[in-house]
């Protein structure tokens, strides 16, 4: 007579049970094929990736515009080369020798130096001249506008370029 243990027992395996069926299938392998991401489109961050780095040349037009600026509301006076009075030329000139550039004096003398620039080209920093021939000049700050010195009882100021008979521009 056989006897089986608990153990045993427990590896009998009666028909029609569970365990008498046979084992699941392991599921098929799948495939997945992994690309490599296209490379994002550079982001500009920075103004040096929009635009060529300003020359030593433009940063000191900018600076004139600035130093100009910051004389809106002196008086005119004919002849006056500032600090705390100008005339048309005399703002120009002391304000491109405060920033490193020796220009000459008069607006007529000015409107000879430098490179023609056209009036579609103007960039802040460039000098505006009107009438014919030369008599006035003005620095050109940009979106149509100048600063300069007009006129005999009128201070330094802001004006569009529209506001005389404009001649030429350059660009020192």
């Amino acid at each position: 007579m056989a006897t089986t243990s608990a153990a045993a027992a427990a590896l009998v395996v009666f028909p029609g049970s569970a365990q008498d069926a046979a084992p699941a299938a392991a599921p098929a392998p799948s495939v997945t094929t992994v690309l490599p991401a296209a490379a994002p489109a550079p982001v500009l961050t920075t103004r040096v990736d929009l635009v060529a780095a300003p020359t030593a040349a433009s940063a000191a037009r900018l600076s004139a515009v600035d130093l100009a600026l910051s004389k809106v509301g002196s008086p005119y006076r004919w002849g006056a080369t500032g600090p705390s009075a100008f005339d048309c030329s005399g703002l120009v000139n002391w304000a491109f020798a405060q920033a490193g550039i020796d220009v000459p004096r008069t607006s007529r003398a000015l409107s000879q130096t430098g490179t023609p620039v056209s009036r579609d080209q103007l960039q802040p920093g460039d000098l505006v001249f009107f009438y014919s021939p030369v008599s006035h000049v003005g620095i050109y700050i940009g979106n149509g506008q100048m600063v300069h010195a007009s006129t005999s009882g009128k201070p330094v100021a802001i004006a569009p370029i529209d506001g005389r008979q404009y001649n030429s521009a350059r660009r020192l």
